[in-house]
């Protein structure tokens, strides 16, 4: 039984790399990362600077100038695109990008914030405490009411009370939250 238990614990760490992996990859693949938001924010205060019509017309952005990967490049100083991309660490290669992930997660560095310009771990620990209190009150509701539960459908076994609540229960699993039946 030991051994079974250290196996599975073992387990973690390759579903975990595997997952991280997968994630990571999910990330590159996607359009619309840091280098692109920050290239098309540098765009919209230049098109602002110009007038509104830059940002309306496109302006041909969709094709890449100078080299660059990025749509929107274009009449951007490609030293600056360079200099972006070395901000975020897509100067790299991938394999390098997820080596370096992978350490700062193991050092709980998870990086800055876009979008509030705040480490990610005083985010975190600025919500544990609400997150802590609905875990603490869903697990006592659902002890709560699972126990009690349990025993009565033990000690009334094949009787309607347990056919029904097997049916209840059945039927609430099976279906999403957003349209399970009211109580």
């Amino acid at each position: 039984m030991l051994a079974y238990i250290v196996r599975r614990l073992l387990l973690i760490i390759p579903t975990l790399l595997g997952i991280l992996l997968i994630n990571f990859l999910i990330v590159q693949a996607a359009p619309g990362g840091p280098v692109e938001q920050m290239i098309a924010k540098l765009e919209g205060f230049e098109a602002a600077a110009g007038g509104a019509t830059g940002r309306i017309s496109g302006g041909g952005s969709e094709v890449a100038v100078g080299g660059s990967n990025y749509r929107g490049a274009q009449g951007l100083d490609p030293e600056l695109i360079s200099e972006i991309e070395h901000m975020y660490g897509f100067d790299k290669p991938a394999s390098e990008r997820f080596w370096l992930m992978l350490v700062n997660y193991l050092h709980l560095d998870f990086g800055e914030s876009f979008f509030r310009d705040a480490k990610v771990t005083d985010l975190i620990i600025e919500k544990m405490p609400v997150s802590i209190s609905l875990g603490l009150w869903s697990a006592l509701i659902t002890y709560l009411i699972s126990i009690p539960l349990g025993i009565a459908k033990a000690t009334r076994h094949n009787s309607n009370f347990d056919i029904w609540t097997a049916r209840r229960s059945s039927l609430a699993t099976r279906s999403p939250a957003f349209c399970s039946p009211s109580y």
